[in-house]
C-alpha cells in the first residue's frame, strides 16, 4: 500500500504537537545509525571499554553467557574500562578448547573424528584465565630442555607406566628424562635415524628440509633431526597417550595437536620433503587408501614416506602385533599396491624401515590417472591448497606442471631460503621476488629493533616462537641463525601464501584467529602478532583473541604487537587485566606513526585454587 499525505489521519488538535518528538526520534537513529556506521568503517568491533575515557574497573564473568546482559551496557558507556578477568577452574590447567575430551561425546566415532577441531560455540567460550600447574616453574632452557623437563610443567604419568618399557620417557625425582626411545627403535632415536639417513641420503645434504610426523609420541624423532638442520611438524591428537604434543613442546620441538581423520591438514600441498610414521597406528589401507592420498597431497615432488611397523618386516615381528603372518603379507601386498597406483616407487627397504618416493615428476603416470580409475585422480573442483576445514578428498592430487618445474629447480637448505617460486608467490597480491626480498629486509631491521628493546630474543631465554599473521616467513627467516624455531602462522581468510613458506624450508600452519589454536597451554616463549588486530578486527573480537594468546604463552613468555596506535590502546587495557606488563615503542622506523610496537611480559602467578 502507498501511503501519501492526503491519506495520513490527523489527529485533534493537529500534528504540529508531534513532530518535534518525531524529529528527535529521528535525529536520535541517524546519530546511532552514524556511529554503529563508524565503528563498522574503521574495523573495530565492540569491545569492554571506550578508548577516550575516564578508568574504572570491571570483573569480566567466566563465561560468555553470563557476559551478556553486561556487554550491552558496557557498549554504550563512555567510561574507560580497565578488565579484570577471573582464573578459570584448576582442572583447566590443560584446556585445549578445540580439542576439549570434555565435548567428545558430542561428536559421531566415524574415523576418530570427534579428536579433529570442533571449537566451542561463542556463548560457550571461557572468558577467564587458564592456570599453571601447581609446582610450575619456567622450563628448561634450550639445549638442555630436549633431554629434560620438570615433572610439575606436565605432570602426568601414562606414558611413563604404560610405555617405560619403550623409554619414551622416564621420571626422576623432580623432572621427566627423554632417553631417546620409541616403539621402533629400542637402540635409541639416533641409530635410526642413521639407518634412516643410510637408506635416504638426502636426509644429510640439505634436500630435505621440511617433515612431518604423523603420531609423533613425545616428538623424539623430530628432536633429533633439529641437529640435523632438518624442521619437523609433529603431529598428534589428544588421546589416551596424556599430552604428547604438550611434552614435544616442553621440550623445545615443534609440534600441534592434529589427526588425520575427515578433514585435511592445515597445510598445503606439495610442502613437506618427508613424512614419517613410526607403528603411529593409522590404518594406512583402509577406506580406500584415503589417508595416504593424504599424505601423497602434503609431499612435495620427489618427497619421501617413510613407515616402521606393522606390516613392515612382518615376517620377524608378526608374532608381537597380536595377528598373523598371512594377515600382515596381505596387508603389506595391499599397500604397495595403493602406493604404485598413487605414483609411488619403494626406494629402499632395510630391518624394520621401508621408504617410498613420490616421483619428481611422474607425468606419465598422472596421466594414466582420472575421475573414474582406481585411485581416482582428483578434479579441480578443490584448491590442492585448501586445507582449513576441507574435507579429504578419495583421489590422488596430481601434481601441476608448475609445481614438478619448481620443485626440480628447488635449491638445498640453506640456499633455498631465499628462493621463490612463481606459481606460489603469486598467490599473494602483488607478490613477486622482489616484493619477498624488500619484505626481509624490512623483517631483518624489525629484528634488530626487536633484540634492541628484548634482549631475552637471541637468547636461551625464548625457542618456541609463533609469528602470529605472517605472508612469507620474513621474521622466521631473520631468525633463522638464533636458537629458536618459529611456527609460522597464516590467516585461513586471507591469501594462501603458506605455500611460500614451506617452500623456504620454513614450518607453519592455516589458522583462524577468531577459533584457539591445535596447542596446549603455555607452549610458546615468544608470540608476534604483525597488524593481526587490524586484518582481523571486522571478524574477530579483541578479547578472545588475547585471551588466546594468554592461553598459548608461557608465563615469563613475551608478546611482540606491532599494529596501529588505535588498537594498541585498546590492546593495553586487555592486557592488564590479564596480568600482562606491557611498553608502548617506535618501529624501527620511528617517523611512521601509523605504526606502534607494544611489547608484553606475562607474569608467572600460581592459581588461587591451588
Amino acid at each position: 500500500m502507498k501511503y501519501s499525505k492526503e491519506a495520513k489521519p490527523e489527529r485533534a488538535g493537529g500534528g504540529g504537537s508531534r513532530a518535534v518528538p518525531v524529529a528527535l526520534v529521528f535525529l536520535f537513529l541517524c546519530g546511532f545509525s552514524f556511529y554503529l556506521g563508524g565503528i563498522y568503517s574503521t574495523g573495530r568491533t565492540f569491545t569492554l571499554f571506550d578508548a577516550a575515557a575516564t578508568t574504572r574497573t570491571l570483573r569480566v564473568p567466566l563465561s560468555t553467557k553470563q557476559e551478556d546482559s553486561a556487554a550491552v551496557a558496557i557498549a554504550n558507556n563512555n567510561e574507560e574500562e580497565e578488565v579484570e578477568f577471573p582464573e578459570c577452574p584448576a582442572d583447566y590447567q590443560d584446556y585445549t578448547p578445540c580439542t576439549d575430551p570434555k565435548r567428545w561425546r558430542r561428536y559421531g566415532n566415524y574415523r576418530l573424528s570427534f579428536m579433529e577441531r570442533h571449537c566451542p560455540p561463542p556463548p560457550d567460550r571461557a572468558v577467564c584465565l587458564v592456570p599453571p600447574p601447581a609446582g610450575y616453574k619456567p622450563p628448561i632452557r634450550w639445549p638442555k630442555s630436549k633431554d629434560q623437563c620438570w615433572y610439575r610443567n606436565v605432570p602426568y604419568d601414562w606414558i611413563n607406566s604404560q610405555k617405560s618399557n619403550q623409554h619414551w620417557l622416564r621420571k626422576e625425582g623432580d623432572r621427566f628424562a627423554f632417553p631417546g626411545g620409541g616403539t621402533m627403535f629400542p637402540n635409541g632415536v639416533g641409530a635410526y635415524v642413521d639407518l634412516m639417513a643410510d637408506l635416504v641420503p638426502a636426509l644429510k645434504d640439505g634436500t630435505v628440509r621440511t617433515a612431518l610426523d604423523t603420531g609423533c609420541g613425545v616428538a623424539s624423532w623430530g628432536g633429533d633431526l633439529l641437529a640435523r638442520g632438518i624442521l619437523t611438524v609433529s603431529l598428534a591428537p589428544r588421546d589416551n597417550h596424556e599430552a604428547q604434543v604438550q611434552f614435544a613442546l616442553e621440550r623445545g620441538i615443534p609440534a600441534i595437536l592434529g589427526i588425520i581423520s575427515t578433514q585435511r591438514l592445515p597445510i598445503p600441498s606439495g610442502s613437506m620433503d618427508m613424512a614419517h610414521c613410526s607403528r603411529c597406528l593409522i590404518p594406512w589401507t583402509e577406506f580406500g587408501g584415503l589417508y595416504l592420498m593424504e599424505i601423497q597431497r602434503v609431499l612435495r615432488p620427489g618427497g619421501f614416506w617413510v613407515l616402521s611397523g606393522p606390516p613392515i618386516n612382518y615376517e620377524n615381528r608378526w608374532h608381537g602385533w597380536n595377528t598373523t603372518v598371512e594377515a600382515q603379507k596381505s596387508d603389506f601386498d595391499r599397500l604397495k599396491k595403493m602406493l604404485a597406483g598413487m605414483c609411488f616407487r619403494l626406494y629402499a627397504k632395510k630391518g624394520d624401515i621401508a621408504v617410498w618416493q613420490k616421483p619428481l615428476d611422474g607425468a606419465g603416470c598422472y596421466d594414466k590417472l582420472t575421475p573414474v580409475t582406481s585411485p581416482a585422480k582428483c578434479d579441480d573442483s578443490v584448491d590442492p591448497d585448501a586445507a582449513w576445514y576441507v574435507p579429504m578428498r578419495s583421489c590422488v592430487t596430481a601434481p601441476s606442471a608448475k609445481s614438478r618445474a619448481a620443485a626440480k629447480q628447488l635449491p638445498k637448505w640453506p640456499q633455498r631460503l631465499s628462493y621463490v617460486a612463481q606459481d606460489r608467490v603469486s598467490a599473494v597480491p602483488g607478490g613477486s621476488a622482489s616484493a619477498m626480498k624488500h619484505d626481509d629486509g624490512k623483517w631483518k631491521a624489525a629484528a634488530k629493533r626487536y633484540k634492541a628493546l628484548l634482549p631475552a630474543l637471541g637468547s636461551d631465554k625464548v625457542r618456541n616462537v609463533m609469528d602470529m599473521n605472517t605472508v612469507y616467513g620474513g621474521f622466521a627467516a631473520s631468525l633463522v641463525k638464533d636458537p629458536v624455531w618459529v611456527m609460522n602462522v597464516v590467516s585461513s581468510y586471507g591469501p594462501n601464501s603458506l605455500g611460500v613458506v614451506y617452500d623456504r624450508g620454513l614450518i607453519g600452519t592455516n589458522h583462524d584467529w577468531c577459533e584457539a589454536f591445535s596447542t596446549y597451554p603455555r607452549t610458546y616463549d615468544l608470540l608476534h602478532a604483525d597488524g593481526l588486530f587490524t586484518a582481523e578486527s571486522h571478524r574477530c573480537e579483541m578479547k578472545f583473541v588475547l585471551l588466546e594468546m594468554d592461553r598459548i604463552l608461557r608465563p615469563t613468555g613475551y608478546a611482540i604487537i606491532r599494529d596501529n596506535p588505535y588498537f594498541l590502546d585498546s590492546v593495553a587495557t586487555i592486557a592488564k587485566g590479564m596480568r600482562w606488563t606491557c611498553d608502548r615503542h617506535d618501529t624501527e622506523n620511528k617517523e611512521n606513526e601509523k605504526e606502534k610496537l607494544l611489547i608484553c611480559h606475562k607474569m608467572l602467578w600460581s592459581a588461587k585454587s591451588t
